[in-house]
């Protein structure tokens, strides 16, 4: 790493473009770069191979910035002053590192997944917490892949990497259309279970120890038409309050785990 200047202004033009990446999902795709902000989340983006094109360190981590080996020797490491940091970070409790990282897309083609796979697919969730919770779940799970249809927020979200903790980058994610993915399953032989109340039987009655996707909406309309055609069988988690739904990613959390205790009793 070349370490030069300690910036203390928000007004220069790295920490404007960081500024901009940060709060922009038009300006992620035109640079191809995202920011990742906490030691944990880095060191999950670095050991998945991406490619670490700047890195920000608060200057009161000293020689903090030597915790990191980056495979590409171009990184550039700037400091900053803790008081800068304070006004870019993200999130209210700071590590001292931020990093802008080249931005990568898997696609469906790219998934290689095995004779039994479980799969987690999500359709235009919106909120980015809620999908960086949803991939946390995937990754304890041991999920093979997420697949984001027809998505209302990108994976590069310096909220969903966060709420993540860095899961969006040790889970194989892609995002398609539904169309494309419902393809893709069919072709592989994957059973579609779709979470809905309409025409579904509980959870735990439906076997899930096969090649199995898990399918869900928002908590808003919950699955479109499509999906609920495609599906092999309609579950549902069991509400004995007044209310009709959980949050999606407490919802996905439940469904996941009872796929691997069926397949750890089998």
């Amino acid at each position: 790493m070349n370490e030069t200047e300690i910036i203390t202004s928000v007004h220069n033009p790295r920490i404007r473009q960081l500024l901009q990446l940060q709060q922009k999902s038009s300006e992620r795709r035109k640079a191809g770069l995202f920011a990742v902000e906490g030691r944990r989340e880095l060191r999950h983006c670095i050991d998945a191979g991406f490619e670490i094109d700047t890195v920000f360190l608060s200057e009161e981590l000293g020689e903090g910035s030597d915790v990191f080996q980056f495979p590409n020797t171009n990184t550039q490491c700037l400091k900053v002053s803790p008081s800068l940091y304070e006004r870019i970070a993200y999130r209210g409790s700071t590590e001292g590192v931020i990093a802008l990282v080249r931005s990568r897309s898997l696609h469906l083609s790219d998934l290689r997944v095995g004779k039994s796979p479980l799969i987690m697919v999500l359709e235009s969730v919106e909120k980015p917490g809620n999908l960086g919770a949803v991939l946390r779940s995937a990754d304890a799970a041991g999920v093979d892949a997420v697949i984001v249809c027809d998505p209302l927020t990108d994976l590069y979200n310096p909220n969903l990497v966060r709420s993540s903790i860095g899961a969006v980058f040790t889970v194989p994610c892609v995002a398609c259309s539904s169309a494309e993915c419902i393809v893709w399953l069919k072709d592989k032989g994957i059973s579609i279970l779709t979470a809905q109340l309409q025409d579904s039987k509980l959870y735990y009655d439906t076997a899930m120890t096969g090649p199995t996707a898990i399918v869900m909406g928002t908590e808003a309309t919950g699955l479109t038409e499509v999906w609920r055609q495609a599906a092999d069988a309609h579950i549902r988690i069991p509400m004995l309050g007044r209310l009709d739904s959980l949050n999606v990613s407490v919802s996905a959390a439940i469904l996941l785990y009872e796929a691997v205790r069926q397949r750890k009793t089998n």
